[in-house]
Protein backbone atom coordinates (compact mmCIF):
# COMPACT_ATOMS: atom_id res chain seq x y z
CA UNK A 1 0.00 0.00 0.00
CA UNK A 2 2.92 2.48 0.41
CA UNK A 3 3.16 2.86 -3.31
CA UNK A 4 -0.42 3.59 -3.62
CA UNK A 5 -0.32 7.63 -3.47
CA UNK A 6 2.58 10.15 -5.29
CA UNK A 7 3.04 13.57 -3.71
CA UNK A 8 3.98 16.20 -5.79
CA UNK A 9 4.76 19.36 -4.44
CA UNK A 10 4.13 22.91 -5.37
CA UNK A 11 4.68 25.10 -3.15
CA UNK A 12 6.10 24.45 0.57
CA UNK A 13 2.21 24.65 1.55
CA UNK A 14 0.65 23.58 -1.45
CA UNK A 15 0.90 19.21 -2.15
CA UNK A 16 -0.66 16.86 -4.62
CA UNK A 17 -1.60 13.40 -3.20
CA UNK A 18 -2.20 11.49 -6.58
CA UNK A 19 -3.56 7.63 -6.66
CA UNK A 20 -1.98 6.85 -10.45
CA UNK A 21 -2.34 3.18 -9.92
CA UNK A 22 -5.97 3.61 -10.22
CA UNK A 23 -7.34 4.02 -13.89
CA UNK A 24 -9.38 7.52 -12.68
CA UNK A 25 -5.71 8.99 -11.50
CA UNK A 26 -7.37 11.00 -9.03
CA UNK A 27 -5.51 13.76 -7.29
CA UNK A 28 -6.13 15.81 -4.23
CA UNK A 29 -5.01 18.88 -2.91
CA UNK A 30 -3.30 19.85 0.22
CA UNK A 31 -3.59 23.12 0.94
CA UNK A 32 -1.80 24.71 4.42
CA UNK A 33 -2.76 27.72 5.66
CA UNK A 34 -1.25 29.69 9.31
CA UNK A 35 -3.93 28.00 11.21
CA UNK A 36 -4.87 24.89 9.86
CA UNK A 37 -5.09 22.36 6.34
CA UNK A 38 -7.66 22.33 3.71
CA UNK A 39 -8.02 19.10 2.00
CA UNK A 40 -9.84 19.21 -1.64
CA UNK A 41 -10.86 15.69 -1.84
CA UNK A 42 -9.72 12.52 -0.41
CA UNK A 43 -9.30 9.44 -2.77
CA UNK A 44 -10.93 6.67 -3.26
CA UNK A 45 -10.36 5.24 0.22
CA UNK A 46 -8.64 2.54 -0.97
CA UNK A 47 -5.46 3.36 0.70
CA UNK A 48 -5.44 5.54 3.70
CA UNK A 49 -4.88 9.10 2.45
CA UNK A 50 -3.77 10.62 6.25
CA UNK A 51 -0.55 8.89 6.06
CA UNK A 52 0.66 11.09 3.59
CA UNK A 53 -1.38 13.99 5.01
CA UNK A 54 0.19 13.81 8.57
CA UNK A 55 3.77 13.37 6.90
CA UNK A 56 2.74 16.85 5.03
CA UNK A 57 1.32 18.73 7.74
CA UNK A 58 0.88 18.68 11.54
CA UNK A 59 -1.70 21.29 11.88
CA UNK A 60 -5.47 20.45 11.79
CA UNK A 61 -7.06 18.97 8.45
CA UNK A 62 -10.51 19.68 7.65
CA UNK A 63 -12.05 17.53 4.49
CA UNK A 64 -14.08 18.77 1.80
CA UNK A 65 -15.01 16.72 -1.52
CA UNK A 66 -15.33 18.67 -4.84
CA UNK A 67 -18.16 16.68 -5.20
CA UNK A 68 -19.80 13.43 -3.26
CA UNK A 69 -18.58 10.77 -5.94
CA UNK A 70 -16.78 7.55 -4.70
CA UNK A 71 -13.70 8.85 -6.06
CA UNK A 72 -13.54 12.23 -4.23
CA UNK A 73 -15.04 11.19 -0.86
CA UNK A 74 -13.19 7.79 -0.50
CA UNK A 75 -10.66 8.76 1.98
CA UNK A 76 -13.32 10.91 4.38
CA UNK A 77 -13.68 8.06 6.95
CA UNK A 78 -10.46 9.20 8.37
CA UNK A 79 -11.57 13.33 8.73
CA UNK A 80 -14.93 13.53 10.47
CA UNK A 81 -14.08 17.48 10.69
CA UNK A 82 -15.62 17.45 6.55
CA UNK A 83 -17.76 20.22 4.80
CA UNK A 84 -20.05 19.72 1.79
CA UNK A 85 -22.45 21.29 -0.41
CA UNK A 86 -25.80 21.89 0.39
CA UNK A 87 -26.86 20.38 -2.64
CA UNK A 88 -25.36 16.53 -1.92
CA UNK A 89 -26.38 16.25 1.67
CA UNK A 90 -28.63 13.37 0.81
CA UNK A 91 -25.88 11.91 -1.06
CA UNK A 92 -23.91 11.69 2.28
CA UNK A 93 -27.04 9.84 4.00
CA UNK A 94 -28.32 6.92 1.62
CA UNK A 95 -29.84 8.59 -1.51
CA UNK A 96 -26.81 8.15 -4.14
CA UNK A 97 -28.63 6.86 -7.06
CA UNK A 98 -25.97 4.20 -7.85
CA UNK A 99 -26.16 1.18 -6.17
CA UNK A 100 -22.76 -0.37 -4.38
CA UNK A 101 -22.52 -3.62 -6.49
CA UNK A 102 -21.78 -0.64 -9.58
CA UNK A 103 -18.98 1.38 -7.40
CA UNK A 104 -17.27 -1.56 -6.57
CA UNK A 105 -16.94 -2.42 -10.22
CA UNK A 106 -15.79 0.99 -10.95
CA UNK A 107 -13.39 0.61 -7.98
CA UNK A 108 -11.66 -2.61 -9.12
CA UNK A 109 -11.51 -2.03 -13.02
CA UNK A 110 -8.30 -1.31 -14.51
CA UNK A 111 -6.35 -1.00 -11.39
CA UNK A 112 -3.99 -2.49 -9.68
CA UNK A 113 -5.56 -3.08 -6.45
CA UNK A 114 -3.28 -3.65 -3.61
CA UNK A 115 -2.45 -7.02 -1.52
CA UNK A 116 -5.29 -7.71 0.65
CA UNK A 117 -7.65 -4.98 -0.19
CA UNK A 118 -11.23 -6.34 -0.53
CA UNK A 119 -12.95 -4.14 -2.45
CA UNK A 120 -16.85 -6.45 -1.71
CA UNK A 121 -16.04 -4.66 1.56
CA UNK A 122 -15.99 -1.13 -0.04
CA UNK A 123 -18.53 1.08 1.10
CA UNK A 124 -19.60 4.39 -0.21
CA UNK A 125 -18.67 7.23 2.66
CA UNK A 126 -21.72 8.28 4.37
CA UNK A 127 -21.66 10.58 7.28
CA UNK A 128 -22.82 14.41 8.40
CA UNK A 129 -20.55 17.58 7.53
CA UNK A 130 -19.23 19.62 10.22
CA UNK A 131 -19.98 23.19 7.67
CA UNK A 132 -22.64 22.94 4.76
CA UNK A 133 -21.18 25.31 2.56
CA UNK A 134 -22.42 27.69 -0.25
CA UNK A 135 -21.83 29.42 -3.54
CA UNK A 136 -19.15 32.32 -2.97
CA UNK A 137 -18.51 30.91 1.05
CA UNK A 138 -15.01 31.54 2.32
CA UNK A 139 -12.94 28.93 3.55
CA UNK A 140 -10.45 30.47 6.42
CA UNK A 141 -7.09 28.71 7.13
CA UNK A 142 -4.96 31.15 8.29
CA UNK A 143 -3.42 34.01 6.26
CA UNK A 144 -5.49 32.38 3.35
CA UNK A 145 -8.42 32.37 2.31
CA UNK A 146 -10.06 29.42 -0.39
CA UNK A 147 -12.86 31.27 -1.99
CA UNK A 148 -16.57 28.59 -2.59
CA UNK A 149 -17.62 28.29 -5.97
CA UNK A 150 -20.80 26.11 -6.64
CA UNK A 151 -20.33 25.05 -10.13
CA UNK A 152 -23.13 22.15 -10.81
CA UNK A 153 -23.17 20.47 -14.41
CA UNK A 154 -20.91 17.02 -13.31
CA UNK A 155 -23.12 17.17 -10.40
CA UNK A 156 -26.02 18.95 -8.54
CA UNK A 157 -23.30 20.03 -5.88
CA UNK A 158 -20.14 20.00 -7.57
CA UNK A 159 -17.90 22.92 -6.29
CA UNK A 160 -14.37 24.53 -7.79
CA UNK A 161 -12.01 26.31 -5.34
CA UNK A 162 -10.52 29.70 -5.82
CA UNK A 163 -7.67 30.99 -4.17
CA UNK A 164 -7.96 34.55 -5.78
CA UNK A 165 -4.54 36.14 -4.16
CA UNK A 166 -2.58 33.04 -6.30
CA UNK A 167 -5.36 32.95 -9.41
CA UNK A 168 -5.50 29.20 -8.71
CA UNK A 169 -8.66 27.57 -8.99
CA UNK A 170 -8.72 23.82 -8.33
CA UNK A 171 -11.75 22.54 -10.74
CA UNK A 172 -12.43 19.10 -9.68
CA UNK A 173 -14.00 17.19 -12.59
CA UNK A 174 -15.30 20.18 -14.32
CA UNK A 175 -12.20 20.65 -16.01
CA UNK A 176 -9.56 18.32 -16.50
CA UNK A 177 -7.93 16.54 -19.72
CA UNK A 178 -10.27 12.98 -20.76
CA UNK A 179 -13.31 12.32 -21.03
CA UNK A 180 -15.94 14.82 -19.40
CA UNK A 181 -19.16 13.22 -17.98
CA UNK A 182 -22.36 14.70 -18.35
CA UNK A 183 -24.59 11.88 -19.59
CA UNK A 184 -25.85 10.07 -15.92
CA UNK A 185 -29.41 11.51 -15.22
CA UNK A 186 -27.99 13.56 -11.79
CA UNK A 187 -25.46 15.42 -14.63
CA UNK A 188 -27.20 19.02 -15.92
CA UNK A 189 -24.97 19.96 -19.21
CA UNK A 190 -26.67 23.38 -19.30
CA UNK A 191 -25.63 23.80 -16.23
CA UNK A 192 -22.47 23.14 -16.75
CA UNK A 193 -22.25 25.53 -19.44
CA UNK A 194 -23.24 27.95 -16.80
CA UNK A 195 -19.99 26.91 -14.09
CA UNK A 196 -17.53 27.17 -17.12
CA UNK A 197 -18.85 30.49 -17.98
CA UNK A 198 -18.47 30.95 -14.25
CA UNK A 199 -14.86 29.93 -14.15
CA UNK A 200 -13.75 31.41 -17.67
CA UNK A 201 -13.72 34.72 -16.90
CA UNK A 202 -11.78 34.07 -13.19
CA UNK A 203 -8.11 35.97 -13.16
CA UNK A 204 -6.57 31.81 -13.25
CA UNK A 205 -2.59 31.54 -13.30
CA UNK A 206 -3.26 27.87 -12.69
CA UNK A 207 -5.28 25.00 -12.85
CA UNK A 208 -5.49 21.93 -10.58
CA UNK A 209 -8.22 19.02 -12.00
CA UNK A 210 -8.60 16.08 -9.99
CA UNK A 211 -7.84 13.47 -13.01
CA UNK A 212 -5.37 12.64 -15.14
CA UNK A 213 -2.93 14.96 -16.92
CA UNK A 214 -1.99 18.12 -14.24
CA UNK A 215 -0.62 20.00 -17.43
CA UNK A 216 -3.61 22.17 -17.72
CA UNK A 217 -3.70 25.67 -18.87
CA UNK A 218 -5.69 28.43 -17.50
CA UNK A 219 -6.53 28.88 -21.79
CA UNK A 220 -8.78 25.57 -21.40
CA UNK A 221 -10.83 27.50 -19.06
CA UNK A 222 -12.12 29.75 -22.20
CA UNK A 223 -11.55 26.15 -25.08
CA UNK A 224 -14.31 24.33 -22.51
CA UNK A 225 -16.67 27.19 -22.34
CA UNK A 226 -16.53 28.06 -26.10
CA UNK A 227 -17.02 24.35 -27.13
CA UNK A 228 -20.10 24.20 -24.51
CA UNK A 229 -21.64 27.18 -26.30
CA UNK A 230 -21.18 25.93 -29.50
CA UNK A 231 -22.76 22.84 -28.39
CA UNK A 232 -25.74 24.66 -26.85
CA UNK A 233 -26.07 26.59 -30.36
CA UNK A 234 -26.31 23.59 -32.48
CA UNK A 235 -29.00 21.89 -30.08
CA UNK A 236 -26.42 19.52 -28.79
CA UNK A 237 -26.22 20.59 -25.33
CA UNK A 238 -28.56 17.56 -24.03
CA UNK A 239 -28.23 14.08 -22.80
CA UNK A 240 -27.96 11.56 -25.89
CA UNK A 241 -26.07 13.69 -27.99
CA UNK A 242 -23.18 11.01 -27.47
CA UNK A 243 -19.22 11.58 -26.82
CA UNK A 244 -18.45 15.28 -28.64
CA UNK A 245 -14.20 15.08 -29.40
CA UNK A 246 -12.01 17.82 -29.22
CA UNK A 247 -8.42 16.13 -28.99
CA UNK A 248 -6.87 16.32 -25.25
CA UNK A 249 -10.48 16.37 -24.17
CA UNK A 250 -14.13 15.68 -24.55
CA UNK A 251 -17.50 15.14 -23.12
CA UNK A 252 -19.96 12.47 -22.90
CA UNK A 253 -23.37 13.85 -22.93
Amino acid sequence: MEDWFTIDAVSSDTHIISEYRHWEETHCYLLEGKERSLLIDTGLGICDIGEPVSALTAKPVTAVATHIHWDHIGGHKYYPDFYAHSEELDWLSGGFPLPIETIRDMVADRCELPEGFDVSRYEFFQGVPSRVLSDGDIIELGGRQIEVLHTPGHSPGHMCFFERSRGWVFTGDLVYKGMLLAYYPSTDPEAYLKSLEKVAVLPVTRVFPAHHALDVQPGLLAEMRDAFRELKSDGRLHHGSGVQDYGEWSVWL
